[in-house]
């Protein structure tokens, strides 16, 4: 009995440490993408932080308002493509982000890389090159996957906020118009008289194949 019963105690200890194992490497892969996210949004943090120090040479970085550098990706809603593709993304290398955008409703916080490449909008969304970019006048155009970090924006309605962090500073928008349009319907991004930003994104959300339409949010700037 006595062998028997150190064999059993030997299988148990076997399993417990199996398992740590397991929930190690689990921790690891989410701890990986939350970090790369906080990366992301460090080099926003730095970039503004010399240009306050460029317009006030008495400010410090501590004296800015600090970003939750530490909230992780949250993939619950993305397809398993888009996280896979998300994860090869981590491995390129991108300027700082030329913004921040948020939805609070929707608990959005993401990176506002330049351009509309598959890896810029893999890691984040993307300024569409020939708007003017975040913190301007004009008509703002943000390109993000509809199976990434667009596919909350199935919530969203008339009404809520949107804020834009740039190196100027937060600005706040208030969504006015939600449309489904066609892919050549280009006109969404042209010049407003009032200062906006265009979230685009394919429809529907969850569509397989090339998606027919596409979905856009404007919003306008509060206060205009």
């Amino acid at each position: 009995m006595s062998g028997r019963g150190t064999a059993i105690r030997v299988l148990q200890w076997t399993l417990i440490v199996a398992g740590l194992i397991l929930v190690g490497f689990w921790a690891g892969a989410r701890l990986h993408g939350g970090l790369a996210k906080s990366s992301e949004i460090r080099n926003f943090e730095a970039a503004r932080s010399e240009l306050r120090e460029t317009i006030d040479p008495t400010s410090t970085p501590t004296s800015a308002r600090s970003l939750d550098t530490d909230l992780p990706v949250d993939t619950s809603l993305w397809a398993e493509d888009r996280i896979e593709e998300y994860r090869e993304s981590l491995e390129h290398e991108f300027n700082a982000p030329l913004a921040i955008l948020r939805i609070p409703k929707i608990g959005l916080e993401v990176a506002v890389l330049e351009g509309t490449s598959e890896p810029a909008l893999n890691r984040g969304v993307g300024h569409i090159t020939g708007t003017p970019q975040p913190g301007n006048d004009g008509n703002v155009g943000i390109a993000g996957h509809r199976d990434g970090y667009f596919r909350g924006l199935k919530d969203i309605s008339e009404g809520d906020l949107i804020e834009m962090e740039t190196l100027a500073g937060i600005e706040s928008y208030t969504v006015t118009r939600l449309l489904l349009v066609d892919p050549p319907d280009v006109w969404v991004l042209e010049p407003t008289e009032v200062p906006s930003i265009t979230l685009v994104t394919c429809y529907p959300f969850y569509y397989v194949g090339s998606a027919p339409q596409r979905f856009i949010v404007r919003a306008e700037r509060v206060g205009e």
